[in-house]
């Protein structure tokens, strides 16, 4: 919050809009806003994801796994039917 105030065009002024419903110093160090709060914070879980699953170029690489087993499949699938969608031949 201490940056978002800083960023902002009036920052004594958005201090004391925020101040107005969460006048708690811990308010002011909290990860997340009173919007959504922390279960439910874009930003927080933006920033989980990307620990998670790494950059952008890492987070295409997975889409592309993805879509690529995501075809094999779709492929299998398609042997199958081919082959009379029977378990045991």
């Amino acid at each position: 919050w201490l940056d978002q105030f800083n960023l902002s065009y009036d920052p004594d002024t958005a201090i004391a809009f925020h101040d107005e419903t969460l006048p708690a110093e811990p308010a002011k160090m909290a990860h997340f806003c009173s919007m959504c709060g922390p279960k439910f914070c874009s930003m927080a879980i933006s920033q989980n994801i990307r620990k998670k699953f790494g950059d952008e170029a890492a987070q295409e690489k997975l889409v592309a796994d993805a879509q690529s087993i995501a075809a094999g499949m779709q492929q299998m699938s398609q042997k199958f039917r081919d082959g009379g969608s029977k378990l045991y031949q």
